[in-house]
């Protein structure tokens, strides 16, 4: 990996002007797109990587491979609030993840919101998977799903959907900070990277003239019962932490298996800057070690 070593102190000084800057309410959307594109050029893509670009579902997509051939597939969908971020702002994250899974990682763009709300986010991931399965070649337990923020908790509603409309379960969950329940309202007025105003600005913009009550929109209010088993990663000062306490209590009520971390010292999806700093590379490393297994079960035979 190609990769510079930054100090914590260091890293969170030079990070929180820019994400303040950066997802601002007052910036209109299209300007939060675009200086995230340009912010992502410093998030470094490891060597080896293959970069395809495709249509999944009938969006734009990313396939992602470090190795000729992949096993299994990881369905990622970016975070954002459901009104920002793309591909090519996670392409980072989502390289490494192909590396260390030794999967091939589709990265979906899928509709953004306001222009696009709900459930637009919702069906177009729901197509990009039953693609995987219907023209790939993928059947349903060789694919997971994973997402980081918004893209976490789209990533749970659109299994809560595949599994009650399509009997498919994907075979695990990696979430990274799920925002689960754009209704709850955070207690903080800021972290290091988000803050009140703009994810009360996200989560509007996302629900346009639909159903907040509606598990799509707010999974973690969903049926959990079935879901595959779940990673959760979250830092014990995101806005999003208690949140995320709450969804593993839930998850592991209706039986699901959880793994729950709790970092310290970092930030709101830190694992976007892995390259940067080493941290968050062992945090995503952990993830990826997680879906690894998921997806490329030990045969009880090759253990001797």
């Amino acid at each position: 990996m190609r990769d510079i070593t930054l100090p914590l102190p260091v890293a969170r000084t030079v990070l929180r002007p820019i994400f303040r800057g950066i997802l601002n309410s007052r910036l209109p959307w299209q300007w939060q797109r675009r200086l995230m594109e340009i912010g992502s050029v410093a998030q470094l893509v490891p060597s080896g990587t293959t970069i395809d670009r495709i249509r999944l579902g009938g969006r734009p997509a990313e396939r992602i491979t470090a190795t000729a051939k992949p096993v299994g597939a990881v369905l990622y969908l970016h975070g954002g609030g459901y009104a920002v971020g793309s591909a090519a702002t996670h392409r980072s994250l989502t390289a490494r993840l192909a590396h260390e899974t030794g999967s091939a990682v589709y990265v979906l763009d899928y509709r953004l919101a306001p222009e696009h709300p709900f459930p637009a986010a919702l069906d177009d991931a729901e197509a990009a998977f039953l693609e995987l399965v219907d023209t790939k070649g993928y059947r349903p337990d060789q694919i997971a799903l994973s997402g980081d923020s918004a893209g976490g908790g789209l990533s749970m509603a659109t299994a809560q959907r595949l599994i009650a409309g399509h009997g498919h379960t994907p075979a695990a969950l990696g979430l990274i900070a799920p925002w689960t329940d754009p209704n709850r309202i955070p207690e903080r007025a800021a972290d290091l990277v988000i803050n009140r105003m703009w994810s009360r600005a996200c989560a509007a913009a996302y629900l346009g003239g639909g159903d907040s009550s509606d598990p799509g929109y707010a999974p973690l209010t969903g049926v959990l019962v079935g879901l595959p088993p779940t990673y959760v990663q979250v830092d014990v000062d995101e806005l999003l932490h208690g949140q995320c306490g709450d969804l593993v209590a839930a998850l592991r009520a209706a039986g699901v298996h959880v793994r729950f971390t709790e970092s310290v010292g970092l930030w709101h999806v830190s694992q976007l800057q892995a390259s940067l700093v080493a941290p968050a590379a062992a945090a995503l490393s952990e993830l990826a070690a997680f879906l690894r297994e998921a997806l490329q079960p030990v045969d009880i035979r090759d253990l001797g």
